[in-house]
């Protein structure tokens, strides 16, 4: 019968952002301590507040699995001479593995009879390794940033102050630093000071409730909602938050208490973004809004402690935010005294990087590639997409984005929209910067979708010129993302672009500051797209072998590798899709370095190859059609018709004939027939049973 372990190494405040990863990393590091030393265990379960990192372990065995070691040595009629007795060399390979000659053993093996020596070795009792483990696990936790303090060698993401670690309620004696493990746990830092002994998982959670501290987050999250909740119901309201922001308070605080403050309703004529970034992204308050989801005058701040007097810690808290709102509120009005086009013009004096030069240069590279992509998608919206690109990076250059970073496009939005432009292209303005993140939403309108891809394409391409491309630790310009990005705005519009189209274009525009040769650049941004293309696509559910086929072809062209993958995935469940697979690998292989052949029906010899070329004649005609309409799964459809013809020909033909002439016909055939298949898949890479 196993016994609980459990882990906590108490430290000064952890930063938020480092826990959630910190908890996953302990979970995965304890499994792999304890599966390296064979030891049994079962539920794992990691937890984390500001102030403690905890692990409890169940059922952990108390001993190592015994382990056979088997290690074969020289052949039989080596190791024993024709009478049976053990040689020299038996009796060297017994000594050196530390056994008795008389304990080898003979195995059969592919190469013949061999000697074997297995050895037993008996599992360590727990105890006597978890010192090690426990001290490796928290040496190898990989936080952002880590320091050192003290005078000690020791680094982690904040001082540590005290470790427990219990085994089956006795204390697992190790030494961090300078801080010795033991059995004593610690309670809030501000109402419980106080320490308390620990000898189990269920003991240690309850006394530590006692003592002001809630060790689960999910526990942590709930308290925070209701809480929540209750605090903006006495302003008949209700809290407005966004997943991140949730998380991030759940990390902040071991105890969780809510407070409701207010601020002058003067401020709701602010935009809402000015006001729930504010409060969401600086102070990490929770915002009020109605049924309808309009922001009310008050937040909900969600404290570590228990407040002796909420209204004090209230009015603290509307003496900050009111600070920060009345900042935005000046920006505000100040910006509104200069035109979007101003705000243009002085991109002029910043620069967007040392190689590719300034934002207002950027600006107008990206206009000519939008007005460019315009003309393949829709030239009517010529005059708006310009337009747009004009304003799009304006609200870089205005105060309240300077001052709140995240409000970049927001605003543009909101500036357009006073200044009275056209309310589509104010919001272009604000989504030619979308999507914004993985899953995020995408552009709704043409010209937001257009600029957006230009912007993103302009700075792919720019980069990749320069020689400051993503490897694969670091992509410090979010290149990736960007990449993705335009994928995804491309297969939700349908738009009918060719990625190498617009890649050239792009190249043709930053000319006069790409640093390496255009094909270079193309191939390398084509092949970039590519594995992102590849990437989302498996992400996604896509089989491997299908999207790994169809791109093989050629990923340029967006919607229609995307529909082909589509229609092959469909195509899966056609009874001939298999056979017809395998005979298709058949065929790569043997025309695998055959090239440029010509079909003479003249040469035929036998009915198959005419009964096949026939066959294929008609297909092929009724695949072109059905390709030219964008109808892969018929295209596909069709091409299974050649199962039987293609069959009959492997069965009583021989390909690789003797004379060259009908040799070489018979490849030009096959060849052919895969150029056709060629077009939508390389069925090469479909994974079959054979």
């Amino acid at each position: 019968m196993g016994k609980e372990l459990l882990l906590e190494i108490g430290t000064e405040e952890i930063p938020a952002a480092f826990l959630p990863k910190a908890i996953r990393d302990m979970d995965e590091i304890i499994r792999r301590e304890l599966s390296s030393k064979r030891i049994q265990h079962d539920e794992i379960t990691a937890m984390a507040t500001p102030r403690r990192l905890c692990l409890c372990v169940l059922n952990v065995a108390s001993r190592q699995e015994d382990q056979i070691i088997e290690k074969v040595g020289p052949a039989k009629r080596v190791a024993f001479d024709e009478n049976g007795n053990p040689t020299k060399a038996a009796v060297g390979f017994a000594t050196g593995q530390g056994i008795n000659v008389s304990e080898l053993e003979v195995v059969t093996t592919e190469k013949g009879e061999y000697i074997c020596a297995r050895k037993k070795i008996t599992g360590e009792d727990t105890i006597a390794l978890l010192p090690e483990i426990l001290t490796r696990l928290i040496a190898s936790i990989p936080f952002r940033k880590s320091m050192r303090w003290s005078d000690l060698q020791i680094r982690f993401a904040r001082p540590i102050h005290w470790i427990l670690a219990i085994y089956g309620g006795e204390t697992i004696p190790f030494v961090i630093g300078n801080i010795e493990s033991g059995d004593r746990s610690y309670g809030h830092r501000f109402m419980s000071t106080k320490s308390f002994k620990v000898k189990k998982m269920k003991e240690y959670v309850t006394n530590c409730k006692k003592h002001f501290v809630i060790v689960d987050p999910e526990e942590r999250k709930r308290i925070i909602l209701e809480e929540a909740e209750k605090a903006a119901k006495t302003v008949e309201g209700k809290i407005f938050y966004t997943e991140d922001l949730l998380e991030t308070v759940t990390y902040l605080v071991e105890y969780p208490t809510a407070v409701c403050g207010s601020f002058d309703k003067d401020y709701l004529k602010l935009p809402k973004e000015v006001l729930t970034t504010s409060m969401i992204s600086h102070q990490k308050y929770f915002p009020v809004v109605d049924d309808e989801g309009k922001l009310l005058p008050y937040f909900i701040t969600i404290n570590n402690t228990l407040a002796r007097d909420p209204h004090v810690v209230a009015r603290g808290n509307e003496k900050v935010i009111r600070a920060r709102l009345a900042d935005a509120k000046f920006f505000f009005e100040e910006d509104k005294k200069t035109t979007l086009d101003q705000h243009f013009e002085k991109l002029r004096q910043v620069v967007f990087h040392t190689q590719l030069g300034t934002s207002y240069e950027k600006v107008m590279q990206m206009r000519e590639l939008a007005l460019y992509i315009t003309d393949h998608i829709n030239p009517s919206l010529r005059d708006t997409v310009d337009r747009t690109a004009i304003l799009a990076k304006a609200d870089l250059e205005t105060q309240m984005v300077c001052e709140f970073t995240e409000l970049q496009g927001i605003m543009g939005r909101e500036y357009a929209l006073i200044a009275g432009e056209n309310p589509v292209v104010a919001k272009a303005i604000y989504e030619h910067y979308l999507p914004t993140a993985a899953g995020g939403d995408l552009p709704e309108t043409d010209e937001g979708a257009i600029v957006s891809i230009a912007d993103k394409l302009d700075t792919i391409v720019g980069f990749f010129g320069v020689n400051l491309i993503p490897t694969g630790t670091a992509d410090p310009y979010a290149l990736r993302r960007q990449a993705i990005g335009i994928i995804n705005i491309i297969i939700n519009k349908r738009y009918p672009l060719n990625l190498k189209v617009i890649i050239d274009k792009s190249i043709t525009i930053l000319n006069g500051k790409l640093k390496r040769a255009p094909e270079e650049i193309m191939a390398n941004v084509l092949e970039f797209f590519k594995g992102r293309f590849e990437n989302l696509l498996t992400s996604q559910g896509h089989p491997y072998d299908v999207v790994d086929a169809v791109l093989e072809t050629g990923a340029a062209d967006i919607v229609r590798s995307f529909e082909k993958i589509e229609a092959m995935e469909t195509f899966k469940s056609h009874a001939d899709f298999e056979p017809l697979a395998i005979a298709f690998k058949r065929v790569g292989n043997i025309i695998k370095d055959f090239r440029n052949g010509s079909v003479d029906p003249s040469k035929f010899e036998s009915e198959e190859e005419r009964s096949l070329y026939s066959a294929f004649l008609l297909t092929k005609e009724k695949v072109i059609k059905h390709i030219e309409r964008d109808d892969y799964l018929s295209a596909l459809v069709e091409l299974a018709t050649l199962r039987k013809p293609v069959d009959d020909f492997f069965n009583n033909v021989l390909v690789m004939a003797k004379d060259d002439k009908i040799r070489f016909n018979r490849l030009s055939l096959l060849e052919e027939i895969s150029g056709v298949f060629h077009i939508i898949a390389d069925f090469s890479k479909i994974v079959t049973g054979s």
